[in-house]
């Protein structure tokens, strides 16, 4: 019997890699298993697990996408702010149970950073490289990019409370630091304070001002938007394996940032922060590639300025529930010269509403000079 009479839509292995090539790298998930019990190097198993949360953060980030096609554009935008950070939400979980807040803070700091930097001068440059200009929605950009400079300047002004103090700010070296009641208290205030804002962003996102973040909202709906109990099954089973992922990755930093001769401080703001967004980036980009330069501007900055208001804020309360003690507000010089730095830069190219190739470098540029001095620190 011929194989073209039956089902020929029926997703094979093959197609589903040639269309989504990063699916491809979920051979490492039992390879991490395998290497974390038979007591393999850390930097393997630090390796592996990293490898292996990609594809289990791009399961996610399909599946809330999907769940949120079939609910609608107000619960459906509702659905991807809630869990479109969910991936880097967990790792900083475990590792802020491990009690390792610096790491936290970097890997926050590392997101902020490459969603700004590193995703949006991806998408500019490859977006830009056929074309003279692109074009998006300025008002939509400049809300972006003013929530974006809330978020830097919020995350940074708590550690002016030390500095004020006489009190040194935390080292690269360190992978916890308690601070005084007062600090954490403050962080705390400061933690609600953005979480207030979040969900004032939230309303005038999805409610006031909806048209102007949702661009693709007048492209034709997919013919196989899956099932809510299908979409919810795999958010949950991809939670799951996402949190495996972060444990074992989470668990093998120490040893494996000693291994490889490298701060826990670069590894957080590098290789944590990058593989937790790693779909997000890759939908960017692709997006930009496009011409769909709406959706990968509000990808990128969009994302940035979730993670200080959202994911940020819920961390410090967490932290007052998990882990040795509460996690304050208080960055090194190096995470508040660069998260000032890249807001600064991003929303002033942004905010002209068109981007060009040679932007797109400018931002990779200041990225490329952060991790270098990140490395050096």
């Amino acid at each position: 019997m011929s194989g073209d009479g039956r089902n020929p839509r029926r997703p094979t292995l093959g197609r589903v890699l040639r269309a989504k090539p990063v699916y491809g790298l979920s051979a490492f998930i039992p390879v991490a298993l395998v290497l974390d019990q038979t007591g393999a190097s850390p930097s393997l198993v630090f390796g592996a697990s990293a490898l292996g949360i990609v594809p289990t953060a791009a399961l996610m980030s399909e599946a809330t996408e999907q769940l949120a096609a079939r609910a609608g554009p107000g619960i459906g935008g509702l659905v991807n702010v809630t869990f479109g950070n969910a991936p880097e939400l967990i790792i900083a979980v475990f590792a802020l149970i491990d009690g390792l807040q610096e790491v936290v803070k970097a890997s926050l700091v590392g997101s902020i950073l490459g969603n700004s930097l590193l995703v949006l001068g991806a998408a500019m440059l490859v977006g830009g490289r056929k074309r003279t200009r692109q074009t998006f929605d300025r008002t939509a950009a400049q809300t972006q990019g003013g929530m974006l400079l809330l978020t830097v300047v919020a995350l940074a002004l708590p550690s002016l409370l030390e500095l004020a103090g006489h009190v040194s700010l935390p080292s690269v070296s360190q992978t916890r630091r308690h601070f005084g009641g007062s600090v954490e208290q403050v962080s705390l205030a400061v933690a609600l304070v953005l979480i207030a804002t979040y969900l004032a962003g939230l309303f005038f996102s999805l409610r006031t001002h909806r048209d102007l973040f949702n661009p693709g909202s007048d492209e034709e709906v997919s013919d196989s938007v899956w099932s809510v109990r299908r979409s919810v099954g795999t958010l949950a089973a991809a939670g799951v394996l996402v949190g495996v992922m972060s444990e074992l990755l989470v668990g093998s930093i120490e040893h494996a940032s000693r291994a490889i001769g490298v701060s826990q401080f670069f590894v957080g703001a590098s290789v944590v922060a990058i593989v937790g967004n790693a779909a997000e980036h890759y939908v960017a980009v692709v997006a930009a590639a496009k011409d769909k330069m709406d959706l990968a501007v509000n990808i990128a900055i969009g994302s940035s300025a979730q993670i200080g208001l959202f994911v940020a804020p819920v961390l410090v309360l967490l932290s007052f529930l998990f882990g040795p003690s509460p996690m304050a507000l208080v960055f090194n010089p190096y995470e508040i010269g660069a998260l000032l730095a890249a807001g600064l830069v991003a929303t002033s190219l942004a905010s002209d509403g068109e981007s060009t190739w040679f932007e797109g470098v400018q931002l990779l540029a200041l990225y490329a000079v952060i991790g270098i001095v990140f490395y050096a620190a």
